[in-house]
């Protein structure tokens, strides 16, 4: 019996230790498992941040290429537009200097001074036909020989007129013709240009284009400094000036409706009344037209004495303003020859020092 029990007790504990030892397989064998499952869950993250890192460097790659191009294509376009900034600058100062070329000469600009010289011997030479009843072959080529620098001269201050005018480009370029010293280049080259290339065989209209040549003497003005002052100061004196002009306007027609009512038999019309008060506004009096009575005499030497103050009004008025214009230009020159010294002064204390 006892035996017995001892032999069911140590198939009993042989039987716990066996189902221990399993356990025991079972959990070794899962720890195993779980070991391979996180073994391999890290290689798979491992893999997966490779992967993630060869994706991230590849973006990295191409963003840097691209930024590359970008920067290539942006050193190709900065060199495109300074090449063009360069030649645009160029081209303007190209123009720059044909303008001071062709303006009156300053002192010192020598290619200046030889075109205004060449430009007034032209139109010299092209009014000396004028003097002559008959053209001659020489006058021919002259004249072919001065339209041409004349055209020459037009074209070049047209394309120069933004520096003129101040006005931009295209405002300048569509101003210009419609100048004073534009339309009077224009009228000097057009009875040459007329005479060469048509056919009028009317003796009248060839004199008469002919003539108007000796608008030409007028492109000389161009060339006078003293003349461009006289200019600027009519046109900065033009209110004082447009006063006196509507005063002698009056003067002529009131002084024309006296006369014509006082002294009816010696002036047969209207016309020839204010022919006579614009004589004598001047203080000419050619003599042809004269009052015969008493009351027309007096007339006439009131309306002289009013004709000298009108004649001095606007002599005296731009006489100051070109004596002004001329005191102003000394005060300038001396201001810019002091500055001018100052400048070497203070540059030599420097060395000294």
């Amino acid at each position: 019996m006892n035996n017995n029990n001892n032999s069911d007790i140590t198939n009993y504990n042989s039987r716990n230790n066996n189902d221990i030892s399993n356990y025991n397989i079972r959990n070794i064998n899962t720890n195993d498992i779980s070991n391979c499952n996180i073994r391999n869950n890290c290689n798979n993250n491992i893999s997966n941040c490779n992967n993630r890192n060869n994706n991230t460097n590849d973006i990295n790659n191409n963003n840097n290429n691209n930024s590359n191009n970008n920067n290539e294509d942006n050193i190709v376009i900065k060199m495109i537009n300074n090449r063009n900034r360069h030649n645009h600058l160029k081209k303007e100062s190209i123009r720059k200097r044909v303008f001071e070329i062709i303006e009156v000469a300053e002192s010192g600009d020598y290619i200046s001074l030889f075109y205004d010289m060449l430009m007034i011997v032209s139109i010299i030479v092209s009014l000396i036909p004028l003097a002559f009843k008959t053209s001659l072959k020489l006058f021919n080529v002259t004249d072919i020989i001065t339209t041409i620098l004349f055209i020459m001269d037009y074209s070049l201050r047209f394309i120069t007129a933004d520096f003129k005018l101040k006005k931009g480009p295209i405002k300048s370029f569509l101003m210009y013709p419609f100048t004073l010293w534009a339309i009077i280049d224009l009228l000097s080259i057009l009875p040459s240009v007329t005479l060469l290339y048509s056919q009028f065989k009317m003796l009248r209209i060839f004199i008469m284009i002919r003539t108007l040549k000796i608008i030409r003497v007028f492109k000389t003005f161009r060339y006078s400094k003293s003349i461009n002052i006289i200019s600027k100061v009519i046109k900065n004196s033009k209110h004082p000036l447009m006063a006196v002009g509507s005063l002698a306007v009056g003067y002529v027609l009131t002084s024309a409706l006296i006369i014509f009512n006082v002294e009816s038999d010696s002036f047969d019309s209207f016309f020839d009344a204010v022919y006579w008060a614009t004589v004598s506004l001047t203080t000419v009096g050619y003599g042809d037209i004269y009052p015969v009575t008493t009351e027309g005499r007096v007339i006439a030497m009131i309306s002289s004495l009013c004709g000298i103050a009108l004649v001095a009004l606007p002599a005296g008025i731009i006489t100051a303003g070109y004596m002004d214009s001329l005191n102003e230009m000394d005060r300038r020159r001396k201001a810019a020859s002091s500055a001018s010294l100052t400048s070497d002064t203070f540059t030599i204390e420097n060395r000294e020092i």
